[in-house]
C-alpha cells in the first residue's frame, strides 16, 4: 500500500507516513498514542484550570478515569449503531479500535453523563465541572483530530482549494470515494491518487479558534455552565459545516441525514437558548441585589 499524503497547493509532499510504530515487535498505532497523548493534554489542562478556580486538581484525575472508559465505550457505541452494515457481518470487528471508528460526539455523551453521576456521587457542582473540563475536552479534540490523519479517514469531498489534500486510493476504504473524486483522480508515479478536503484539519484548526475564546471568554461568563454551553455552541457551529463536507457521514436509517449534523444543530439551539435564558436569570438577580442595597441604604 503506497502511505504516502499530500498537499500540493501547500508544496508539502509526505512519501512515507505510517500507521503505526514497531516498539520491542509490537506494533503500536498512531492513532492509539494519539489518543492517549489528547486524554493527558486535556487533563493537564483541565487540572490548571481547576487549580485557577480554587478546585482540587485531583478530583479531575480520579474522575477522568471513569470518564475515558465510558467515553470511548459510548463513541464507539455511537459509531456502531450509525453504521451497522459494517458491523454486522462481523461482530469481532466491533472491537478493533485500531482502525479507527469512533465518534466524538458519543465520547461526548458518555464523558458528560460520567461527569453528572460522578458529582452526584461526590456532591460535586456539575456545572463548575463541566466549565473546567470543557477547557480539557476543546484541548483533546484539537490533538485527537490527528488520528484521523494517520488512519487516512475523517476526509470530506473533492476540492482543489489551498488545503487539498491527496491520498492513494489504495490505502481508503472504497465506500468514501464519491464519483466525483473518481472524476478527479490523479494518476502520480503510477499510483492512483483523490484530493479531498482534510476536514480532520479544518476540525482542529477550527477547535484552536474555540479553545483560545474559551480562555478569552472564562472570566466574563455570568453563571455556572455557561463556559460549556458555549463550548457545545462553539464547536457545534463548526460542526454542522465540516459533517457536510465529509463522504463518511454516520446517517440515521436511510433518511440522508446526518446524525452528527443533525445533533451539532440541535446544540446549537439548546445552547443560544440556556446562555441567553441564565444571562438573563443573572441579570434579574443583579438587580434585585441592587434593589436591595438601596432600600437597606434608605
Amino acid at each position: 500500500m503506497n502511505t504516502a499524503i499530500n498537499f500540493p497547493h501547500l508544496g508539502i509532499y509526505l512519501d512515507h507516513v505510517g500507521k503505526s510504530i514497531s516498539v520491542f515487535g509490537f506494533e503500536i498505532a498512531y492513532y492509539g498514542i494519539i489518543m492517549g497523548s489528547s486524554i493527558l493534554l486535556g487533563l493537564f489542562l483541565a487540572e490548571r484550570e481547576a487549580k485557577r478556580t480554587g478546585q482540587d486538581p485531583d478530583t479531575y484525575t480520579d474522575m477522568v478515569i471513569y470518564a475515558i472508559v465510558f467515553s470511548i465505550i459510548c463513541a464507539r457505541a455511537y459509531y456502531v449503531i450509525f453504521s451497522w452494515e459494517n458491523y454486522k457481518d462481523n461482530l469481532l470487528s466491533i472491537f478493533n479500535l485500531r482502525q479507527g471508528g469512533i465518534a466524538i460526539y458519543g465520547s461526548l455523551i458518555g464523558a458528560v453523563a460520567t461527569v453528572y453521576v460522578y458529582c452526584k456521587v461526590k456532591k460535586l457542582s456539575f456545572l463548575q465541572m463541566t466549565d473546567t473540563a470543557c477547557i480539557g475536552l476543546v484541548a483533546g479534540q484539537i490533538l485527537g483530530r490527528w488520528g484521523n490523519f494517520f488512519n487516512r479517514e475523517a476526509f470530506g469531498g473533492y476540492t482543489d482549494g489551498l488545503l487539498a489534500m491527496q491520498l492513494p486510493v489504495s490505502a481508503v476504504r472504497a465506500h468514501e470515494i464519491t464519483d466525483e473524486m473518481w472524476a478527479h483522480v490523479q494518476v502520480i508515479g503510477g499510483e492512483q491518487f483523490i484530493q479531498v478536503h482534510p476536514t480532520f484539519l479544518y476540525e482542529s484548526l477550527w477547535n484552536l479558534g474555540v479553545i483560545c475564546f474559551l480562555y478569552w471568554y472564562r472570566t466574563r461568563k455570568k453563571f455556572q455552565g455557561e463556559l460549556f454551553l458555549t463550548y457545545l455552541l462553539g464547536y457545534g457551529l463548526g460542526r454542522v459545516w465540516i459533517e457536510g463536507l465529509r463522504t463518511d457521514q454516520l446517517q440515521i436509517g436511510d433518511t440522508g441525514i446526518p446524525v452528527s449534523q443533525l445533533l451539532a444543530g440541535v446544540l446549537i439551539l439548546f445552547s443560544l437558548f440556556m446562555i441567553f435564558w441564565g444571562r438573563k436569570k443573572n441579570m434579574s438577580e443583579e438587580d434585585s441585589v441592587r434593589t436591595n442595597e438601596y432600600q437597606d441604604s434608605d
